[in-house]
């Protein structure tokens, strides 16, 4: 009964704080910048700049209807949010790094998805870049979902998963 405590705390911790750190960045970002004001932060590799990504990732149906996006946006991260528990429930206390990964893609599908609710797109923001070729900006839930796919990807490459 501890272990399931710990375990499930973790999630939940994890989870609350990278969604208070995506919300937070994100007000901070919606109050003091114009939608599409660029601060450079290190000139020629990072940049904040304001922006709304309507789509997925890169842009994934950008173009769509506004009702079609957040329609299929929102069932896709309800589903990912059911799929995530369904699999955090077989991870075993050994192995709490698995866990820890997940959590973070928990709390960062529920933080862009806190976004696609309140505004039909995801506000983004990190804006790294070398020269002329730019990364697609992006947010803190997206690096700990990133974060989060890393460590699952790690287990799988290392056939770390639980049975």
């Amino acid at each position: 009964m501890a272990e399931m405590t710990v375990k499930y705390g973790r999630l939940a911790w994890i989870g609350l704080v990278v969604v208070i750190l995506d919300q937070i960045t994100k007000a901070v970002v919606l109050q003091t910048m114009a939608l599409y004001e660029t601060i450079p932060v290190i000139p020629g590799l990072f940049n904040l700049t304001h922006i709304h990504n309507p789509g997925g990732a890169f842009g994934f149906m950008a173009r769509q209807s506004e009702t079609v996006r957040t329609l299929l946006f929102v069932v896709a991260a309800l589903a990912a949010l059911v799929l995530i528990f369904f699999f955090y429930r077989k991870v075993s206390v050994s192995h709490p790094f698995l866990a820890a990964g997940l959590a973070l893609v928990f709390g960062g599908a529920i933080g862009n998805l806190i976004d696609r609710i309140r505004f039909g797109s995801v506000v983004d923001f990190l804006d790294f870049y070398l020269g002329s070729l730019h990364w697609p900006a992006f947010n803190v839930a997206d690096s700990a979902v990133t974060v989060g796919m890393l460590v699952f990807v790690y287990h799988i490459l290392l056939n770390k998963l639980p049975e």
